[in-house]
């Protein structure tokens, strides 16, 4: 996590006793054994992957929308 993302959760620590931000954090980390110890060590791989592909695809499709407005604007 960035320190610009840490500055934007900042206030969460107010609201949020760190006891419970413990359990949390702790709760994650099982969730995250449990996964892993439920799938092949490459699911976690592919899934990543695919999840990058998925936004290569988003960016793609945001870049044509851009060139057709960009286009759209050249036309008197």
């Amino acid at each position: 996590m960035s320190d610009t993302e840490r500055d934007e959760w900042k206030h969460f620590e107010d609201l949020v006793p760190e006891e419970a931000r413990a359990h949390m954090r702790a709760a994650r980390d099982e969730l995250r054994q449990g996964f892993e110890a439920m799938f092949p060590p490459g699911v976690g791989e592919h899934r990543r992957a695919a999840r990058r592909e998925a936004l290569l695809a988003a960016r793609s499709m945001i870049d044509a929308m851009l060139k057709r407005f960009e286009e759209g604007e050249k036309k008197p």
